[in-house]
């Protein structure tokens, strides 16, 4: 008997990112891969496909990827989702960001956090990790 296939939700606006995130996370392994484009699809797609791990832009329209992760984690059925932030903040306003600093805004850090451009190796080792491999 195989092994259920693992759900990655994939949340960004920029579609390029979605593509680029998704063949990394491909390479690692057969995955059911779910895409959502801004925060609220994101918020629906977690709650009614329950992932097993989600990967979470943080500046997107409808909802930011910190508004997006709050809800997720005060709601029971996708608080123990582990989420790992993928981030341009920095780059973008100069303002340094990170997981601990979520850990002290909302309570709960997120498994990991990742600065644009991504470091492919680095998704992925978080991605392996979030998932027990």
């Amino acid at each position: 008997m195989s092994e259920t296939k693992k759900t990655i939700l994939l949340v960004d606006d920029e579609p390029d990112v979605l593509s680029f995130v998704e063949a990394i996370i491909s390479e690692m392994g057969d995955f059911n891969i779910v895409k959502a484009s801004d925060g609220e699809s994101a918020l629906k797609n977690a709650k009614a496909r329950r992932p097993d791990l989600i990967i979470l832009d943080v500046m997107m329209p409808n909802k930011s990827g910190f508004q997006v992760f709050d809800e997720l984690k005060q709601d029971e059925m996708t608080a123990s989702v582990p989420v790992i932030m993928l981030t341009g903040v920095s780059g973008e306003t100069g303002l340094k960001f990170s997981g601990q600093d979520m850990g002290e805004y909302f309570g709960k850090e997120p498994f990991a956090f990742i600065e644009k451009p991504v470091d492919p190796a680095r998704v992925q080792k978080a991605v392996a990790s979030a998932l027990g491999g």
